[in-house]
């Protein structure tokens, strides 16, 4: 939630000149058209300067809210300002749900989309490849409807097309969800059984702090009607009452556990929906490698485990179904995603960052757009291999670079788009 002038977390401060918060798509169409660079602004939930400009900020948290079904073709239109937790219970009260949701339900669901952001789950492609449709301002001030063409790369597009007004996402039929924690998996036992540990449920996380070998905690959200989870998960034991993925923290904001079955939306997401988490007191990066890669992941972050420990509150590893939107972390392949939620303390962590990117950039690693990284860029350029196709796309939408800034220019340079 972004504050006097700061992100959620408080370690970025916006240098932008002005903020508009425009209350009509024509107001928006105005500031774009009037703006020398322009950055559209979300909930704030980036950990680094992908929103910043020394010009002019937007949001379109004011755009009037729209939430419009079409249950012939199973999808809903929603204004880009919209945050998950306010779309999931209208969704749910008239019979359809998202296929998957974050950590928190408090983001804006065009922020989420633009950075690639996602859940978990073996066949659970992240939250962009749910969209079917985006509407968006362009630099001239037009509002477009994004050709099915383009769209491949304008899902995850980090806000360098335009000002996403609204989005047209896929649902399907509601759910509910059981939701267990087990305690106690063994690496051993994890590498052993490795596919069937992420394949128990339809949304799995583990949780560690790098304080030995074993994962602390299994998070499993399952389906409520499929088959029950046996009382052990090849040697972890169910915990004996509700946890918070850091084990020394109260789970009093945390979904419901222990089997109660719930709504999808209260169970998907790892926090309540009516707990809204004020400015974080923490860092926050990840990597997504191939899954075919992730056990050579483990063993290398390994060797700085103790490093790791210092610094992080907790890491959660995830995995996320391959998909065929152009800058998105999981193009291409099928992934498992280190996530690492530091201490809020960059000069402790920024080293810690540069040995685990050591590690895992030789495996593959992409590092999520909207967190804390210092892959270079040549680097992560040799990840996408659509990256000159969403520079061409980017030219052609953008031709002056209007939505362009110095985090676009390091790491998706542009011809004629100087660092500003």
């Amino acid at each position: 939630m972004a504050t006097d002038g700061t992100n959620w977390a408080g370690n970025v401060t916006f240098s932008a000149a002005r903020l508009h918060r425009p209350s009509t798509v024509d107001e928006l169409r105005a500031v774009v058209a009037g703006a020398r660079q322009v950055r559209a602004l979300g909930t704030g939930h980036s950990f680094n300067r992908i929103a910043d400009t020394p010009h002019d900020l937007v949001t379109v948290a004011r755009l009037p809210r729209v939430a419009e079904l079409d249950r012939e073709r199973s999808t809903v239109r929603v204004s880009a300002g919209t945050r998950y937790g306010e779309l999931a219970p209208y969704l749910h009260r008239h019979g359809y749900a998202l296929h998957n949701l974050g950590s928190l339900p408090h983001i804006s669901i065009a922020g989420a989309v633009a950075t690639g952001t996602h859940g978990s789950g073996d066949r659970n492609g992240n939250l962009a490849t749910a969209v079917r449709g985006l509407e968006l301002v362009t630099a001239d001030g037009d509002l477009i409807t994004v050709d099915a063409a383009d769209l491949p790369g304008s899902v995850v597009s980090l806000g360098a097309l335009g000002v996403v007004t609204a989005l047209t996402l896929d649902v399907v039929p509601t759910f509910d969800v059981r939701q267990h924690v087990y305690e106690g998996l063994s690496r051993a036992a994890l590498e052993e059984h490795f596919d069937e540990v992420f394949g128990a449920a339809y949304s799995v996380s583990l949780f560690t702090r790098w304080r030995g070998p074993d994962i602390e905690q299994v998070w499993l959200k399952q389906r409520a009607d499929a088959s029950p989870l046996g009382a052990d998960l090849f040697g972890a034991r169910p915990a004996d009452g509700a946890r918070h993925p850091i084990v020394t923290m109260s789970p009093v904001h945390c979904t419901a556990q222990q089997g109660q079955p719930g709504p999808w939306h209260e169970r998907l997401p790892h926090f309540r929906l009516d707990f809204t988490p004020s400015a974080g007191d923490e860092l926050q990066s990840e990597y997504f490698v191939p899954r075919s890669q992730a056990l050579a992941a483990f063993a290398a972050l390994d060797e700085i485990a103790d490093r790791i420990a210092l610094v992080v509150q907790v890491s959660e590893v995830r995995s996320i179904a391959a998909d065929e939107l152009w800058l998105s972390p999981a193009y291409g392949r099928d992934s498992i995603a280190f996530h690492f939620t530091w201490i809020a303390d960059e000069a402790a962590v920024a080293p810690v960052v540069g040995a685990v990117e050591d590690r895992l950039v030789p495996l593959g690693a992409r590092p999520h757009w909207g967190k804390v990284f210092g892959v270079e860029p040549d680097l992560i350029g040799a990840q996408y291999p659509r990256l000159p196709d969403f520079t061409a796309l980017a030219t052609r939408l953008d031709p002056a670079g209007r939505f362009r800034n110095r985090f676009l220019d390091r790491h998706l340079p542009q011809t004629g788009s100087p660092l500003r």
